[in-house]
């Protein structure tokens, strides 16, 4: 899943990616070898700045990267990444691994014209699809449904609701 998703994405070099749910911070590593190339010319990478709404994870996800020598191209944030992270917008790819029940507004705003968004959309009784989200030059969103998926739900402001 962590391969297709990152397909979809069209990731570059040089992108900044706003990732929500950092998880064991594992998908934060193989996005930030794509958009930041070891052995490459730091001048020209990117960046993922990874959210996680649970302390004990974001620890476990801040560790992960550290040891694999990912710290200089991810950043961890401990807070509610429904909302995004607004301080570093917008971003050229903005990747959510958890299922919410709507698009997150935040998200699309924090989105670059020209920017791809992925997300999980659906009830958290495991019925999802995979959304690509591509916001024009004119700030006009296309969806496209990649399937069906599963997910754990979405928390915080634009999460699931229990």
């Amino acid at each position: 899943m962590v391969s297709i998703m990152n397909e979809a994405l069209q990731l570059e070099v040089g992108n900044k990616v706003l990732e929500v749910g950092a998880g064991s911070g594992w998908h934060a590593a193989t996005l930030a070898e794509i958009v930041a190339p070891s052995g490459s010319e730091r001048s020209q990478w990117g960046h993922v700045y990874t959210t996680e709404i649970i302390q004990g994870l974001a620890e476990i996800a801040r560790k992960n990267i550290m040891k694999a020598g990912y710290g200089d191209r991810v950043t961890i944030i401990c807070e509610d990444g429904s909302m995004g992270y607004v301080e570093k917008a917008p971003y050229d790819r903005v990747l959510v691994t958890a299922a919410a029940p709507d698009i997150p507004k935040p998200l699309i705003e924090q989105l670059k014209p020209t920017g791809i968004m992925l997300i999980p959309v659906g009830s958290a009784s495991l019925f999802q699809n995979l959304i690509r989200i591509i916001k024009g030059r004119d700030g006009k969103i296309k969806e496209e449904n990649l399937g069906g998926v599963a997910f754990v739900p979405l928390t915080g402001r634009y999460g699931q609701r229990f």
